[in-house]
């Protein structure tokens, strides 16, 4: 396993490699776990090569205590990485990414001003120009992205197809603790008694497919988020029963939609997210 942590270093690699030779390509922030070999494992088998990226992105914290307490384990990751194959690590400082100050702005109305839009301004933003500056760095073929962050994977197939219409964007499957709750490196900052907790939002995303059978979108998500604050933890921050293709709430369930429940709470000082396609 190759890794470098200059666009230089980088380019070398891809020149030498073979003009006909696919690339996949995994970008992360680090503190990897079983959700993030998975997508390795995937670029893996429908590639010549596979490359991730570890760098965790300023310009997408709007929150700076958040980004101050992003968990990193650099050592970790490289061996998480060697042992799934991936050939190739980019882990660039700040400079190499962004060289010049960022003047570069994306805006996808509709879908960066609800949920994760609306309670993080500017998020999706930093999400687009980082991702369109390691495209351009490593010029993948094909990227991998986990379903958990949906709205986020929306957000990026959508810019792809206007910039980078070589590249192709695969949403994979959320990996999920054998309790339910989907992996996340933030989960590592939850406190014994928050770890146990923290499955009932997937619970509460399954109860909400039931519920469906019976009563209104809108009903079911005042009661899921009773349920979910009700557990005297977790705190809502949104529940919503929404169009999978344009993330629009759904008022009435109908033949043709396909409906996604979404998920954002705060657990202790742990803000975490989820979402479960519902048929």
């Amino acid at each position: 396993m190759k890794v470098t942590r200059t666009v230089s270093d980088y380019e070398k690699w891809f020149q030498n490699k073979s003009a006909e030779a696919s690339v996949g390509f995994v970008p992360t922030m680090g503190f990897l776990h079983r959700g993030h070999i998975s997508l390795i494992e995937a670029s893996k088998a429908e590639n010549d090569f596979t490359v991730c990226s570890i760098f965790v992105n300023p310009i997408q914290f709007n929150n700076p205590e958040d980004l101050k307490n992003y968990p990193r384990n650099e050592v970790a990751d490289l061996e998480m990485l060697e042992k799934a194959g991936c050939d190739v690590v980019f882990i660039p400082p700040y400079k190499e990414v962004y060289p010049k100050p960022v003047t570069i702005s994306f805006a996808f109305p509709g879908l960066d001003d609800v949920m994760e839009g609306e309670h993080r301004p500017g998020h999706f933003n930093g999400v687009a120009v980082v991702v369109s500056r390691l495209f351009e760095i490593i010029r993948p073929n094909l990227a991998y992205f986990g379903k958990k962050d949906y709205q986020q994977w929306m957000i990026i197939d959508n810019m792809t197809h206007l910039k980078f219409p070589g590249i192709t964007i695969k949403g994979m499957p959320i990996v999920r603790e054998e309790d339910g709750l989907a992996m996340s490196s933030r989960n590592a900052r939850l406190s014994k008694e928050e770890r146990e907790i923290a499955p009932l939002l997937y619970e509460v995303l399954k109860r909400s497919r039931d519920l469906l059978v019976d009563f209104s979108p809108a009903e079911v998500c005042n009661h899921c988020k009773k349920m979910i604050n009700n557990s005297g933890m977790l705190r809502t921050e949104y529940f919503t029963i929404a169009d999978a293709h344009t993330l629009v709430p759904i008022e009435k369930i109908t033949a043709n939609q396909k409906p996604v429940a979404f998920v954002a709470a705060w657990l202790g000082n742990v803000r975490l997210i989820d979402n479960l396609e519902l048929f």
